[in-house]
């Protein structure tokens, strides 16, 4: 009975996958020819966001760190 099952459930995933990539490509590959004067506004945002990320992540690890420490945590590495 439950044989189906992940037949069913791999099939629908990789038909709404594949259509969601298929519109994904068509979509950027419009978007590409329409221009590309955004495109480096759109890199330097990009760049401060992912530089935003790493320092929140820097920050967050040294918190993270400092409290299991302050706390008596054995955070050695193996």
């Amino acid at each position: 009975m439950m044989d189906w099952v992940p037949i069913v459930f791999v099939t629908f995933k990789v038909l709404v996958f594949g259509t969601g990539m298929f519109f994904a490509v068509k979509w950027h590959y419009e978007r590409g020819k329409k221009g590309r004067e955004k495109q480096s506004a759109v890199l330097r945002a990009g760049g401060k966001v992912a530089a935003v990320f790493l320092l929140s992540l820097l920050g967050l690890s040294l918190l993270t760190f400092g409290l299991g420490r302050m706390l008596g945590l054995d955070l050695t590495l193996p």
